[in-house]
């Protein structure tokens, strides 16, 4: 009997100690949810918002996180599911919160971080904006012209150390540099056209094609580096977007909003600056930045918002380390630019202005 209880006490002591364990595990991980959104307090600070709803906020974190503390000294004193929810409703009022930043304006460009030195002189590297946080896939392109092979990798680790997990031959040889993948399709200017055309990499075909009008191609009103850098196709918070030139315009940059699926241009705006003057340019919330150079010394020299129909010269530096830049790309998930830099894919990191949108705004 004596061995028994002692056998039945040895099994309560495993079970109590077992569930210490997994409350503490709980525990730990609501923790660690608490210091992910304790970042988001300093980020709302910085910009128009409710002060009151601020300070709510910082008191419900503290009170939290010093319950959570309380925890782990004695494990099992509160309500885990009580507390899950209370860490739960606080971060989906933060989300939504972070939700309501508007749309922001260029103020500073830093870096670049070298990713990788790989290819010619000239090509583009790009991720999918609208991809899934788990999917990381890396597309690669490299050259302006007489290619069609595109090459996949599963993430950015991947792509540096050169594990290629698919590559697509695609039915047509591309113009240019000047590509974007947005929403699984890889969007690309048809060789010595102006054809836009749209390929799905999950189907592995041509889902659209569509010529531009008017747009110039094969060189009439490339970039100021050329390589038939005539159409530049982009994608930004809003939507998918061609920037070209065209006779009518005076041979200026012509910025036109295209639907996704058919490639139709839904609304286009007559910029007054010259494209072939034009370095590079990319849209970050409906407002073309444009460059003055593909070389060094180059800047954000001028933008155009399709807001407002309204352009401004702006005075934003960045560093060419590389000397000669033919693709440079806004993406709207990383919140950075991608650029290939002569033989080198770079990031440069964004600085932008935010308003955050109260009762008030809407």
């Amino acid at each position: 009997m004596e061995t028994q209880m002692k056998g039945l006490k040895a099994k309560f002591r495993q079970i109590e100690d077992d569930r210490k364990t997994l409350m503490t595990k709980h525990f730990q991980e609501l923790k660690e949810k608490m210091d992910e959104l304790l970042p988001l307090i300093p980020v709302l600070e910085q910009y128009k918002t409710d002060a009151k709803l601020i300070t709510q906020f910082k008191e419900e974190i503290r009170n939290l996180s010093a319950v959570l503390t309380g925890i782990q000294e004695e494990i099992g004193a509160y309500d885990y599911e009580e507390l899950h929810q209370r860490v739960l409703s606080l971060e989906t009022r933060l989300r939504d919160c972070m939700k309501k930043l508007t749309c922001g304006k260029l103020m500073k460009i830093t870096g670049p971080i070298t990713v990788k030195t790989s290819g010619t002189r000239f090509g583009a590297w790009m991720t999918d904006p609208l991809a899934s946080e788990k999917n990381n896939r890396v597309w690669y392109m490299d050259s302006y012209t007489n290619n069609k092979i595109v090459r996949e990798y599963k993430s950015i680790a991947d792509f540096v150390s050169g594990a290629e997990s698919r590559t697509y031959n695609l039915p047509f040889k591309w113009a240019g540099t000047n590509h974007v993948v947005y929403n699984g399709s890889l969007y690309f200017n048809k060789y010595q056209s102006n054809i836009i055309i749209k390929y799905s990499f999950d189907m592995g075909r041509v889902l659209a094609q569509r010529s531009l009008e008017y747009a110039g191609f094969h060189n009439v009103y490339p970039y100021t580096w050329g390589g038939f850098s005539d159409i530049d196709l982009m994608a930004d918070e809003i939507g998918l977007w061609a920037v070209y030139a065209t006779n009518q315009n005076a041979g200026n940059i012509v910025i036109s909003q295209l639907n996704q699926d058919t490639l139709e241009v839904m609304k286009s705006w007559n910029t007054g600056y010259p494209k072939r003057s034009a370095g590079e340019s990319f849209m970050i919330c409906g407002t073309l930045y444009v460059t003055n150079s593909h070389l060094t010394g180059a800047k954000v020299y001028y933008s155009y918002s399709t807001k407002t129909s309204t352009y401004e010269y702006t005075d934003i530096p960045f560093h060419n380390q590389y000397f000669h830049i033919s693709m440079l790309d806004y993406n709207a998930r990383d919140r950075a630019l991608y650029a290939w830099n002569n033989g080198h894919q770079v990031l440069f990191n964004v600085t932008l202005f935010h308003i955050i949108k109260t009762e008030d705004d809407t």
